[in-house]
């Protein structure tokens, strides 16, 4: 992993991370881009950014709970623990249920985040409920370990679940798909859901399957899941950089 850091003038910095895929394999450019709290504007890559679209990058690791007091067709209040609300701030984007969301009100004791009719139509914000729990992460940091894999944030659909199966201290959970997005799905692969990294273990063309150790079956909203409910997916962002190299 090389690392570099530009700071031609002290109102920003850009941090490049390269990633190298395998011996023998071209490496990865991750390019983050921090702002000074003086401008509403950051240079990336010198090319000014406004807020809303500057480029964040999670890692499918879920570190907070939050709970759902509040929807409208374009808000969502979510109550959290202060350990999480003292990070976040007006502006802040945060990770709903793998959702790449702004947040527009930050309290002592909730958030709010608002989504576009877009946003709504492809994810499982639809079908979220008062009371109802979603998965919470904040944005990727130069010193953040990636320990699962790059989550954008940015849904590709939502996928109802089919069955779920106890085997030995893990649970097997198999989903919906459509071909649109089956060609993104490989066993051993990775896949967002929820906004969880988890690993591919069965893919076919109208399904797949994830193996939930118990550790982030009780840390997450999946203790609460149940047959016929909808969830996120994000696919690899990855395989969508080689299918567009590869020219298909």
């Amino acid at each position: 992993m090389a690392f570099q850091e530009n700071s031609p003038r002290a109102s920003f910095f850009v941090v490049k991370y390269t990633y190298s895929f395998g011996v023998g394999c071209k490496s990865q450019s991750v390019v983050i881009a921090h702002e000074s709290k003086r401008h509403d504007l950051v240079e990336f890559q010198s090319r000014p950014y406004s807020r809303d679209e500057r480029k964040n990058m999670f890692t499918g690791i879920i570190t907070h709970l939050g709970k759902i007091s509040k929807k409208t067709d374009q808000l969502l209040k979510i109550q959290t623990g202060q350990s999480f609300l003292l990070k976040i701030d007006k502006g802040t984007s945060v990770c709903v249920n793998g959702i790449c969301l702004t947040v527009v009100e930050n309290k002592k004791n909730y958030f709010s985040v608002d989504f576009m009719p877009e946003t709504e139509n492809r994810t499982n914000i639809k079908y979220l409920q008062i009371s109802d729990l979603v998965n919470l992460e904040l944005p990727a940091t130069p010193t953040s370990f990636l320990s699962g894999h790059i989550v954008k944030g940015h849904i590709d659909g939502a996928s109802k679940l089919l069955e779920i199966k106890i085997q030995g201290n893990s649970r097997i959970l198999k989903f919906s798909t459509s071909p649109a997005l089956s060609k993104y799905i490989v066993p051993k692969g990775s896949i967002a859901i929820n906004g969880i990294s988890l690993t591919v273990i069965n893919a076919k063309k109208d399904h797949f399957t994830v193996g939930i150790i118990p550790h982030t079956w009780n840390n997450t909203m999946f203790k609460f899941i149940k047959t016929g409910d909808f969830v996120n997916i994000e696919v690899d962002i990855l395989a969508k950089y080689l299918e567009r190299l590869g020219g298909k």
